[in-house]
């Protein structure tokens, strides 16, 4: 897998360097800001890039900015985003530009290098993968939209891990709930959301987007 990575912290970026090139992938670039991220993406054409929320010169939010810019632009490169902190808006426009091939973690609760490295594997093969803390805190700001507000607790947490990429079966076992019970509840979630069996898109997609905020 080629990877690039967009880092400023330069102890960080030279650590994932090392990482992903001991398990096997190709680094194309290590970069430290955003203008060197997108023309590295067009010059490189990475399989994935792995991208800071804050870079110079502001160190605010040039990077996922620059990310957002990336997927309009190189729709093919999956996005790893790899912060201390949660952008919501930036997140969501991300995930409503392409539902495939995004990814969203926080440095401080990445625990496990296996999992780190599992986590760029299913984003550079078109998965999903969100902490949930950054899923809680999309919840918070997107739950003005509409038909948020009428869902029961127990259907917003269900919502919450469609949201994370979890399947019904996983779903099920997370909240102790029966697979039918799982499917009555995303399916409620449908008709508040007036999403109905004639809608030509994916319903599971568009309820997540909508919960997002997208």
């Amino acid at each position: 897998m080629r990877i690039l990575i967009a880092e400023d912290s330069v102890l960080l970026r030279e650590g994932l360097v090392r990482l992903v090139t001991e398990f096997g992938h190709e680094v194309t670039s290590a970069v430290s800001d955003a203008n060197a991220l997108l023309a590295a993406v067009n010059t490189d054409a990475p399989d994935l890039a792995v991208v800071d929320v804050r870079m110079p010169p502001t160190f605010t939010d040039e990077g996922i900015r620059a990310a957002v810019l990336m997927r309009k632009q190189n729709p093919e490169v999956g996005v790893l985003v790899l912060s201390q902190y949660v952008e919501e808006r930036y997140a969501s426009e991300l995930i409503a530009e392409n539902t495939g091939g995004f990814g969203y973690l926080l440095k401080d609760r990445v625990a496990d290098v296996e999992d780190f490295v599992r986590a760029i594997g299913e984003v550079a093969s078109g998965g999903t993968v969100l902490d949930p803390e950054v899923v809680t805190q999309i919840l918070v700001r997107s739950r003005r939209q509409d038909g948020l507000a009428t869902l029961s607790p127990r259907e917003r947490e269900v919502l919450q891990l469609m949201a994370e990429g979890k399947s019904n079966a996983a779903i099920a076992g997370g909240l102790y709930l029966s697979a039918g019970a799982v499917e009555k509840h995303i399916s409620s979630i449908f008709t508040k959301f007036g999403l109905t069996h004639d809608t030509s898109e994916n319903r599971r997609v568009l309820a997540v987007l909508r919960f997002l905020g997208a």
